[in-house]
């Protein structure tokens, strides 16, 4: 027997007979899941449901069990066919369980490629290591803030020899910072001091690293020491007692002197240990410390960086957000190990998982090489309050200047000759927000934007610049937007949707997963009252919706049910992009805190990243006019010679039926679905099966699920 022609047959026998899987379940006395299985080909169902089943289809058991071409019970003039489909015609709609509509390939609108922008903000574990994209394995690899109580060691460290004496913040100190002298942090500029005072073994140890046996890992210590030392640096278990790998390394007395050491571990271990190690009677001072893979991309883990790729980001916006008014630019002219830890203004929601300091791994060089690896525009934010215009100005030139101007030349030197032609840049973020340091009020933030816009522009006048503010606000418009409206056509739109989630009880799921899902309408009406406050001012100006998620999306587990709202997100802004003059949207953000989830084991799209991966095929395209069906639930496009149309079920606990038009032959289709939404769950992508004849097609999509649908048109 094939199950997966039985699957079928119950599947549209049950859609055609207008009931649902939860109402066909109860009518049998079985699980909601027992009758997804069925119609997944997973299993079939008992005999003695046999007949109750065929009288709830109003078909015959044979045609159940595919023996007859003709499903219908003899004598009945009440039963349908089992290849009977009866659907709507193209303008009515049963939102629960049926949607038909036509899709015109003759009425076409260019779509902007920036709506699938993202944005690496460094915030809590975006970038840092140990759960971000950078590669960097240490934590406070540069010893920044605070010792423990009576320790002297740095947050994160620890101590080892029982009579060693340890100061943090001394001097010398060998990170530092390039200019913004006004931009005092506390706690940023430290080194770390071991002083062997009777002898014996003593130095630094990091615990709970996780090694591959096989894999090779790079460690640099800057160091600076009293007396010729031997430091042995040692991969160790978690208490220092089986050494995996070891090395030693030899300090002599003078300036700063940088060690780099290849280790190989023979064993793989979740809770390894990283050791610093000396037994001579002497001082040494730790100026940083580094470890990462060998097998790196500009100091970022690669399988984040393939991760991105898959997702397809076409804008990248950089380096906040919030952390825009924290980064300081020119401290990425340094080595990485020798930049300023930068401390963050509101620790508890810019870097709360490493103690409220960023560690500048990535810097301008590393962003553009990024980009140009996932095929994505660098979006650079400057820092408004804190850089001068000529810091603002001189960014500019480092990354479009030729070799003859200075900050040109700087790049050039670094190992970069061609000028990267950044396009996109942004005065600064979320100002007038209490949260954001600078002006409060439009007039102060536009005056100061001003004076930074004239500088940025002398250097390259064809960069495109974005201003911010709280916004939708008529106030704001008028007297910021409108004010900047010669030099600045974009303005910054963010919006992170809400609900209460409770997922004790059944009920509960399917409440907060329909909250989830429906919160969509709320960034719509949000981004038109943004266009009619504009619009009010009589100038042209443009959106940037360039920050949308869900609220807390980075402190909790994603799920299918937060994967379908980025799925509608996306299929809204792409729907109202050219009515609403929104040309740049970002996603905040992908790594760690929505799309891409890193751990020990490696990283991995979530739901919200699938829905991404599967939606990119709409960059660059043609948006096809759609008769028939709402925005949230179907989009077309047509690209080269493409069609692609892609299918949302946001239903809970209802499949929905899609019947249109097929200008093509042989479609091919795949369906992201999952029997669960709650915290931990990912869709299961799988073909799906498309029916097609005389140009018409249809699909059932199982609740909660979304698919891709592509045919080639034309010759």
């Amino acid at each position: 027997m094939d199950y997966s022609i039985t699957a079928e047959i119950i599947r549209k026998a049950r859609i055609r007979s207008g009931i649902t899987q939860k109402e066909l379940a109860a009518r049998l006395g079985v699980t909601n899941t027992a009758v997804s299985k069925w119609e997944r080909g997973l299993g079939m169902p008992d005999v003695s449901l046999l007949l109750p089943l065929c009288d709830a289809l109003r078909i015959t058991v044979s045609a159940l069990l595919g023996k007859e071409d003709d499903g219908s019970v003899p004598g009945r003039t009440d039963c349908l066919t089992v290849n009977q489909i009866d659907t709507p015609t193209v303008g009515e709609r049963n939102e629960e369980n049926a949607m038909t509509f036509e899709i015109d390939t003759g009425r076409t609108m260019k779509l902007s490629p920036y709506v699938f922008g993202h944005n690496l903000e460094h915030t809590r574990s975006a970038v840092a290591g140990s759960g971000g994209l950078s590669a960097q394995m240490l934590r406070n690899r540069k010893f920044a803030g605070k010792s423990g109580k009576n320790s002297g060691v740095a947050a994160e460290w620890r101590g080892i020899g029982d009579r060693a004496f340890f100061q943090l913040g001394g001097r010398p100190c060998y990170t530092r910072h390039i200019g913004c002298e006004r931009m005092v942090r506390r706690g940023e500029l430290n080194s770390q001091s071991v002083q062997n005072v009777h002898g014996g073994l003593c130095g630094l140890t990091q615990r709970d690293l996780a090694i591959v046996s096989g894999k090779r890992y790079e460690i640099r210590a800057v160091t600076m020491c009293s007396v010729p030392v031997a430091l042995a640096v040692e991969l160790t278990d978690r208490k220092g007692e089986t050494v995996y790998a070891r090395a030693e390394l030899s300090l002599v007395p003078g300036d700063w002197e940088t060690h780099k050491v290849t280790l190989d571990p023979d064993t793989d271990d979740s809770e390894a240990a990283v050791r610093f190690v000396f037994t001579e009677r002497a001082e040494v001072i730790f100026g940083a410390l580094s470890m990462m893979p060998e097998d790196n991309f500009h100091g970022m883990r690669l399988d984040a960086v393939r991760c991105l790729k898959e997702i397809g980001p076409t804008i990248l916006r950089w380096p906040g957000g919030n952390f825009a008014g924290e980064y300081r630019w020119k401290d990425g002219l340094l080595p990485s190990d020798m930049r300023g830890p930068l401390q963050a203004a509101m620790e508890i929601e810019s870097e709360p998982h490493s103690h409220g300091y960023d560690f500048h791994e990535i810097s301008t060089d590393d962003f553009v090489a990024l980009c140009r690896e996932i095929g994505a525009e660098p979006f650079l934010t400057i820092n408004l309050v804190w850089n001068s215009t000529e810091d603002s100005a001189d960014w500019v030139e480092y990354c479009n200047g030729s070799a003859d101007t200075e900050y040109g030349r700087r790049r050039v030197e670094n190992g970069y000759p061609d000028p990267y032609g950044v396009r996109f840049w942004s005065l600064g973020n979320e100002m007038g927000y209490s949260h954001m340091e600078g002006p409060r009020g439009p007039e102060e933030y536009a005056a100061l934007a001003a004076t930074h816009v004239e500088a940025m522009k002398a250097v390259s006048p064809d960069i495109e610049l974005f201003s911010s503010g709280p916004y939708p606000n008529d106030q704001w418009a008028e007297k910021s937007a409108a004010k900047l409206a010669a030099d600045v056509k974009t303005i910054s739109l963010h919006h992170y949707a809400q609900a209460a989630m409770d997922y004790t009880t059944p009920e509960k799921i399917a409440d907060t997963y329909k909250s989830i899902v429906a919160s969509v309408s709320g960034a719509e009406d949000l981004a038109r009252w943004m266009r009619r406050s504009l619009d009010a001012t009589g100038e042209k100006l443009l959106i940037s919706f360039d920050e949308w998620n869900f609220w807390y999306a980075w402190y909790r587990p994603s799920c299918v049910g937060e994967g379908i709202f980025a799925a509608k997100m996306l299929h809204m802004l792409l729907s109202v992009s050219n009515e609403l003059d929104i040309p740049y949207c970002c996603y905040f953000q992908p790594v760690g805190e929505g799309a891409i989830l890193i751990d020990e084991d490696g990283a991995r799209l979530t739901a919200n990243g699938q829905m991404f991966a599967m939606m990119k095929a709409h960059c660059g395209g043609n948006l096809c006019a759609l008769t028939g069906a709402d925005r949230y639930s179907a989009v077309a496009t047509e690209k080269d010679g493409v069609l692609t149309l892609t299918l949302i079920n946001d239903s809970f606990d209802t499949e929905k039926a899609f019947c249109f038009n097929l200008p093509g032959k042989d479609p091919e289709g795949e369906l992201y679905a999952s029997e669960e939404v709650t915290p931990y769950t990912c869709f299961e992508k799988r073909p799906l099966d498309v029916k097609a004849e005389n140009g018409h097609a249809a699909v059932v999509l199982p609740p909660h699920s979304a698919a891709k649908i592509t045919v080639r048109i034309g010759r």
